[in-house]
């Protein structure tokens, strides 16, 4: 054998208790597991290399089911924010704006408009014009060599919409449908696993139900599934989320709830009643899973808040609206008095907006900062050319500990790595459910949680041979001090590594070892396994 790890405690994934074993790898797969106790005549397995696990957690790896690394893990070898959390999958594509499929128009404008996500992208050659495209330059990154952790990639509704047709607040037309019909199964059929909508973000916004429903039709033949950011997490989010289950439901698709939670003052303490909404689509024979993560604030760009019709025409149209005095006022009036629909029909307390990041280096001093009003919000969006992202804090801690505990739930970290000061929730998810959420606060089970964290999403992204410690399943794992594993992410200070991880494993090969980042690669894009 490659390695053994003797005497590790085994939570493997599945929800059931844990238990000792030795458990061996070979050519980048679980080869043995050996549990204490064994059948007389039952030998411990030998190996080229020996670690004591004694004392260790040992689980497959995380998988984070929704992340922002979408030029981050090109840009980045060493992509240490989710290595050293022990994820070993991160899906990209998210909320329904990403890189692929493209032209030369359409790349140029989603720069532009997830800039605040993801940089401004001149330091990527982005070489790439369909979603294979995308998929072979995460395989061939770095020289050949490859990437930190494996990705797979949802094909985004919104720029979907935007190669289609631009951004045109109308329906589609019947042609301008076909073609995003076509470009969507052509995604699936190079790779992707499932189509993201990003329903408070243009283009996508734009789209409504029937053709959201038409290109869900689309999804499902081809066994993937549908991730909404829907229309509302606020003022309208229990419409919202109803509405996402109906139109899935109709299209035979199955259903994957984005960053699902309840947010605004309008929503405290109704958690409850999004379960129960959940729970009876669930037992009328719906698909349906969710992902969150265990803090409180969001995190979006501060354009995202602005009124849709605002967005219309791209970019550039929005910057030259927001230049024009009286349509900047309409944008204030629609923000702080009607409620826009970019935040979620909510009137904007601007007390809840702090600056997380800019892409001006000039403008680095507003970082940190709490928005004082729309005209310093209207003034930071032209400086940057759109590029702010802002944490908004609009959650409430009983709603998060309550949709955790959901049998549909897996964890996913939305961590934007951009910006001076990001979430902490990029470097800390994982190690916050562990530590905090699970040993120190006791809301979920060790090995609950680990189910939630890894066969839960590998069972949705139908992945036939990851997610659980088995024999014969890929040897992507993460090995961890039950009693001192914790997030050392802050809000003071987002970039600070988790502690209590010393190990991690993708394909056999370390990223971490000894809880240092190694110079190892082994990550690939995963692609959609093709329906039987």
């Amino acid at each position: 054998m490659d390695l053994v790890f003797q005497d590790a405690e085994v939570v493997d994934g599945t929800g059931a208790p844990s238990y000792r074993a030795d458990v061996a790898l070979d050519g980048g797969r679980i080869a043995a597991i050996v549990k204490e106790g064994a059948a007389a005549g039952c030998q411990r397995p030998t190996a080229r290399r020996v670690i004591d696990a004694e004392g260790l957690v040992l689980a497959p790896g995380f998988i984070d089911m929704h992340a922002h690394s979408d030029l981050a893990l090109l840009r980045d070898p060493d992509h240490g924010a989710k290595a050293a959390q022990g994820v070993t999958l991160e899906v990209l594509g998210q909320d329904g704006l990403s890189y692929a499929p493209a032209d030369d128009r359409t790349l140029g404008e989603i720069r532009a408009a997830i800039a605040g996500w993801n940089g401004d992208a001149g330091d990527v050659d982005l070489d790439w014009r369909t979603v294979g495209g995308y998929l072979d330059r995460l395989d061939t990154a770095h020289g050949g060599r490859g990437i930190a952790v494996n990705a797979a990639y949802l094909i985004p509704q919104g720029t979907v919409r935007m190669y289609a047709m631009g951004w045109a607040d109308r329906p589609a037309t019947g042609a301008e449908l076909d073609r995003m019909r076509a470009l969507v199964a052509e995604g699936l059929e190079q790779g992707a696993v499932g189509l993201p909508s990003g329903l408070t973000y243009a283009p996508g916004m734009y789209a409504p139900d029937a053709e959201l429903t038409a290109l869900c039709r689309v999804v499902a033949r081809y066994g993937g599934y549908y991730c909404p950011h829907h229309r509302s997490y606020g003022a309208g989010a229990l419409t919202a989320y109803a509405e996402m289950v109906r139109l899935t439901r109709e299209a035979g698709c199955a259903l994957h709830l984005a960053h699902a939670t309840m947010n605004f003052g309008v929503n405290k303490g109704r958690a409850g009643e999004l379960l129960a909404l959940l729970d009876e689509a669930l037992a009328a024979g719906a698909d349906i899973t969710l992902d969150t993560y265990p803090y409180t604030p969001g995190c979006t760009t501060l354009a995202a808040v602005l009124p849709s019709w605002a967005h219309e025409g791209g970019p550039e149209a929005l910057l030259a609206r927001l230049r024009d005095d009286a349509t900047a006022e309409r944008i204030r009036h629609h923000l702080e008095v009607t409620g826009s629909d970019g935040c979620h029909g909510v009137p904007m307390d601007w007390d809840t907006i702090e600056i997380s990041g800019v892409t001006d280096p000039a403008l680095a001093d507003a970082v940190g900062r709490r928005l004082d009003g729309w005209p310093a919000a209207r003034r930071l969006l032209l400086a940057d050319r759109l590029g702010p992202t802002i944490l908004q804090h609009v959650g409430h801690e009983e709603n998060v500990r309550a949709i955790m505990r959901h049998p549909a739930h897996t964890g996913g970290s939305d961590g934007i790595l951009q910006g001076a000061k990001p979430h902490p929730r990029a470097y800390g998810t994982f190690p916050e459910y562990l530590g905090r959420y699970v040993r120190d606060e006791g809301v979920l089970s060790l090995e609950e949680c680990v189910a939630h964290l890894t066969s839960r999403p590998a069972a949705r992204l139908r992945l036939p041979d990851r997610g659980r410690v088995r024999e014969g399943y890929v040897a992507d794992l993460v090995l961890f001090d039950p009693a001192t594993v914790a997030s050392g992410a802050t809000y003071a200070h987002p970039r600070t590594l988790p502690t209590g991880i010393p190990h991690v494993l993708v394909a056999g090969e370390f990223v971490i070892e000894d809880g240092r980042r190694t110079q190892a690669l082994p990550g690939r894009a995963i692609r959609r396994t093709p329906v039987a």
